[in-house]
């Protein structure tokens, strides 16, 4: 967290927050150690808060529990520290269905924190943008080409249970048809933005955050092989140490070279996974790579970058 902060030391006008998880196999008796029906396997289920290519939060759960068990408190942490900082800095949520649970979203009602959930489609809600559906499905009719027609509604659960929500929210749905049949997303927000941006520019973009996740994997998140849940925890804060580094590496002392935008396991495979001969003397360590290594040029840039 203080990484993310001391790299935006001038206030930002908004930071976004993507929640999500994944899930990390296991092929032994680790301790809370449960069978997942949507992965199919025995695994952890980690949760994972990003700011844009920052973590913010890699904490591991066991999988018998709903995918935003234990959002709220990891949240509350991060948006406290948030405010310390920049106490009037605009603060948006952004997670799939998943996360789309009335306590977190009343808790962001409650503390001026924005957010933008996935929710899951249903019978009624499929019914509500029938009219959106049906003139899509025409437009696709007349080209053969996807279309998309966007419309919005407010929207409050039937469920009166624990889960359920208590008030209308503002929902945005994309009627599509793709491919010779229907395609129906929904979204509910407290943003203002129109529709069609609100869905493609702000909601879509949380896909990058799974780019980051994958990154963790190529930095051996998934290697929880300890017996115990507090070692595995520990394995998995390591690794996110490890993606700091590198991600710092590559926005730092990468700027402005071919490998600014690289993912994580490219950087690690041309620039750290490398064959060398060390060399330590009383004043220096000499790290002495092979004269036909075809990333001298790029190791200067680097240097340099770091240097100043």
């Amino acid at each position: 967290m203080n990484v993310f902060i001391e790299s935006h030391r001038s206030a930002p006008a908004e930071i976004v927050l993507d929640v999500d998880t994944t899930d990390l196999p296991l092929h032994g008796k680790q301790e809370g150690r449960f069978f997942h029906g949507y992965y199919d396997n025995y695994c952890y289920l980690p949760l994972y808060i990003f700011c844009g290519d920052h973590v913010l939060c890699a904490r591991l759960r066991e999988a018998n529990h709903d995918g935003a068990f234990g959002c709220l408190a990891e949240i509350e942490k991060i948006v406290a520290q948030i405010r310390i900082a920049w106490p009037e800095v605009k603060i948006v949520l952004r997670g799939d269905s998943g996360f789309c649970r009335n306590e977190l979203m009343s808790w962001c009602e409650a503390n001026r924190v924005d957010f933008v959930f996935g929710l899951a489609r249903n019978q009624r809600l499929r019914k509500i943008i029938g009219a959106e559906m049906h003139e899509a499905t025409e437009q696709w009719n007349r080209t053969g080409k996807p279309a998309r027609v966007f419309t919005e509604f407010q929207y409050r659960t039937r469920k009166t249970r624990k889960g359920g929500w208590d008030r209308e929210r503002r929902v945005v749905a994309k009627a599509e048809h793709i491919d010779g049949k229907e395609n129906p997303r929904f979204v509910v927000t407290s943003l203002s933005d129109e529709s069609r941006k609100l869905y493609e520019e702000i909601y879509c973009a949380r896909g990058d955050m799974e780019n980051r996740i994958k990154e963790q994997f190529s930095l051996f998140a998934d290697r929880v092989s300890a017996e115990t849940m507090r070692a595995n925890q520990m394995r998995l804060y390591l690794s996110a140490m490890a993606y700091v580094l590198v991600s710092g590496l590559r926005r730092l002392g990468l700027k402005a070279t071919e490998l600014a935008e690289a993912q994580i396991s490219t950087i690690r495979t041309k620039l750290l996974k490398i064959g060398a001969r060390i060399r330590i003397t009383v004043r220096k360590v000499w790290v002495s790579m092979a004269s036909s290594y075809p990333w001298q040029n790029l190791y200067q840039e680097v240097w340099q970058n770091l240097r100043c």
